[in-house]
């Protein structure tokens, strides 16, 4: 709940003008009262509405300056005609308007721009941009009328004092964790500019291939398009200008060209897997830092590459990825575990150190008679590690599980591929037992992986869970399964797990694999440094800059958050890149204008 004076933010309306305190009503959104930690907010407006906390700002001139914002946008891209004429249009007649120089057909003329925007822009930020001007104009008449009629400008129009922050987004970029400009991507790929679909994916993306294959794309949910028929498929679209890039042996397409390594000041790394990745490549091509990353694997890429199956990311697609990152001076060093005195040797020989390592410790069950040592008891991460290892790189020996049967404990990817390596690997029964329903696991992956796993056999138990795992001289031979239902929260919670009495079974079984999470490895952390940690055992930062309570050590990723998606974790990763580069050269952690709009409008 937010106090507000006046919002018209998403369909809500609010307005509280010449209402007594008490009769004032809070905006059910979590809105962005406070710009910064010494900064409050006075106004916010964007294309779902406009939102004021002070009565007294100047809501012409704030719509002027949005305006104004859009049109530099609009001219810089110039791909459609309503884009970049009606945003010159909109700023023009507003600004007509705001000096006191406006008409009343002034305001048809924005309305009818706005209209034929919304209509027929080619993109989804010249769609939307009109909304909240139309709000002002509605719910602002008097003081709109006021400067039209007695010709007087608007009290802040030559006040330059009053500081306006912007950033140019859409509903899809600000539901994508690594805030891609899909707009411009889709674009390009429209157009035929493959290179400028690449170079727009890249500016927060390095791993195009990778997520443009397993990302649960997020931002799709959010696509204005599905109010016409269907959400575009953004997903499958990212890895278009990729694949071009690689199928045809073009040069390294990057989003500019790479600084060179000027500075003398350089980043530890630990973990090469997607986040490890992306900080190393955003330090490199946008502050021109060095850094070097420790692999504890023999292989490159971290769990994308152990953890994922080849056939939901092919290994030669994420190699080009990492291969971009290369290409840009990043040095990888991989069979390098980094223990606690490692890590102090790290601190104190570079001028920052950050921890992007993931989480590899499966998470147990918490039934009776689980055990490490029985024989079929497989962790899930040690499982797709020997999958993966051998089908990827002949590492190892291959997984056969010829007329076995497999139950997996879980609901999220990792069950999935644990799941589907199975059936791949020979089983002849492959069983999943999970907690919630149908609708939860897919929430949780996708529905397009839940329906591949189905399609090729693997069965789902839902609202079920392993009571108790038996064996014969330390053998797995069966699971007893708990039956559960759902009975409502009398205090209006989320329904409750209840067992159904009588209703257990017995399953028959040779491997139980949990996949229920990970955690992560921390004894790397030296005792003394008494680095704060979150209650669920992960490296505790504000979630903004990624900065730890030990001056000059980051972390981003699995690490720090716990089991995450990769684009979450390319999200985090670009974000403590940017943050580390401003510290090595200046000792602070600071957020840039561009950041903190990124979180509000998170």
């Amino acid at each position: 709940m937010s106090k507000v004076y006046f919002s018209s933010w998403q369909e809500e309306f609010i307005d509280n003008r010449g209402k007594d305190a008490s009769e004032s009503l809070e905006s059910k959104f979590d809105l962005p009262i406070n710009y910064s930690a010494n900064n409050t907010s006075k106004a916010f407006i964007g294309w779902n509405g406009i939102v004021l906390f002070d009565e007294n700002i100047d809501v012409i001139k704030l719509t002027l300056v949005y305006s104004y914002q859009y049109q530099k946008y609009s001219e810089a891209c110039g791909r459609c005609a309503p884009g970049r004429w009606g945003g010159r249009i909109l700023f023009d007649m507003l600004d007509k308007i705001a000096r006191g120089e406006g008409e009343l057909e002034d305001l048809e003329h924005i309305k009818e721009i706005s209209q034929t925007m919304m209509l027929t822009s080619k993109c989804e930020i010249g769609k939307t941009v009109p909304k909240p001007i139309l709000d002002v104009l509605l719910h602002f008449e008097d003081e709109v009328m006021d400067l039209i009629n007695n010709k007087k400008k608007s009290k802040d129009y030559d006040n330059s004092s009053v500081d306006y922050k912007s950033k140019v987004t859409a509903p899809c970029m600000d539901a994508c964790p690594a805030h891609v400009d899909i707009p411009a991507y889709i674009e390009g790929v429209r157009d035929l500019r493959l290179d400028d679909a690449l170079s727009a994916t890249r500016e927060t993306m390095p791993l195009a291939h990778t997520c443009g294959r397993v990302c649960p794309h997020p931002c799709e949910d959010e696509c204005r398009r599905a109010n016409l028929d269907e959400p575009i498929a953004i997903m499958e679209l990212k890895r278009t200008g990729a694949d071009w890039e690689s199928d045809y042996d073009f040069p390294w397409c990057h989003p500019t060209e790479p600084t060179k390594v000027t500075s003398s000041k350089k980043v530890a790394i630990v973990g090469a897997g997607p986040a490890g990745i992306t900080a190393a490549y955003y330090l490199a091509i946008n502050d021109g830092i060095k850094s070097d990353v420790y692999e504890e694997l023999p292989v490159l890429g971290g769990e994308v590459t152990v953890g994922v199956p080849e056939f939901r990311m092919p290994w030669d697609k994420y190699k080009k990825d990492i291969e971009l990152v290369q290409s840009v001076g990043v040095n990888f060093i991989t069979n390098s575990k980094v223990d606690s005195c490692k890590l102090k040797e790290l601190y104190k020989n570079y001028d920052a150190v950050l921890l992007a390592f993931g989480t590899r410790l499966s998470k147990k069950i918490r039934c009776d008679n689980e055990r490490l040592e029985l024989l079929g008891y497989w962790g899930a991460i040690d499982f797709l590690d020997e999958i993966n290892l051998y089908t990827k790189f002949g590492i190892g020996s291959a997984v056969d599980l010829s007329g076995k049967v497999v139950v997996c404990v879980g609901g999220g990817f990792t069950s999935l591929d644990v799941v589907r390596c199975s059936i791949r690997a020979g089983a002849k029964r492959v069983v999943m037992i999970y907690r919630r329903d149908e609708k939860a696991i897919i929430k949780n992956t996708s529905l397009e992986e839940y329906h591949e796993a189905i399609e090729e056999g693997v069965e789902f138990h839902f609202q079920t869970a392993i009571n108790n795992i038996e064996d014969i001289e330390y053998k797995i031979v069966s699971v007893n399964v708990d039956k559960y239902q759902l009975q409502p929260d009398p205090d209006g919670g989320r329904d409750k797990l209840v067992v159904v009495d009588g209703a257990g079974y017995n399953i028959e079984c040779d491997y139980v694999i949990p996949a229920v999470s990970q955690s992560a490895d921390l004894q790397l952390l030296p005792k003394e440094w008494d680095v704060e940690l979150t209650s669920w055992g992960t490296l505790k930062t504000d979630g903004q800059h990624y900065h730890t309570n030990k001056t000059g050590l980051f972390a981003a990723g699995d690490c720090e958050y716990g089991p995450m998606t990769i684009v979450n974790a390319v999200g985090q990763a670009k974000r403590a890149a940017s943050v580390i580069g401003r510290f090595v050269e200046n000792g602070k952690i600071s957020l840039t204008d561009d950041e903190i709009m990124e979180d509000h409008l998170r």
